[in-house]
């Protein structure tokens, strides 16, 4: 009579479970919940620095003259200089701006404004 080795001798149960498995995925968890808390800041200011950037004339078709009536003074993104006639600021167009200026970012100010 030839003694054989069962299948699986040697060898975990298929129906067992590796106790490794779980502690390693949480590790892993933690270690990426840990890295995600640390860089948490550093992602924020990119995001905010991203929030605060500001188009270019020339994506913006800035021109130093109005358009059809339409002028950065009459805009809601303008934000006005030191006088009336001085330059500017814009919420979206980067550098100086003209009161008298327009650009395709126009919105016009509401009533009363």
């Amino acid at each position: 009579m030839t003694h054989t080795k069962p299948a699986n001798s040697g060898r975990a149960c298929a129906g067992a479970r590796d106790e490794r498995a779980p502690r390693e995925s949480r590790r892993t968890l933690l270690k990426g919940a840990a890295l995600l808390v640390a860089a948490f800041p550093w992602l924020a200011a990119a995001g905010h620095a991203l929030a605060q950037a500001k188009a270019s004339k020339a994506s913006m078709k800035y021109q130093d003259k109005p358009n059809g009536g339409k002028d950065c003074a009459s805009c809601l993104q303008f934000v006005p200089g030191p006088s009336a006639s001085a330059s500017g600021t814009c919420k979206v167009v980067e550098g100086p701006i003209s009161p008298h200026g327009w650009c395709v970012a126009f919105v016009a100010k509401p009533p009363g404004k």
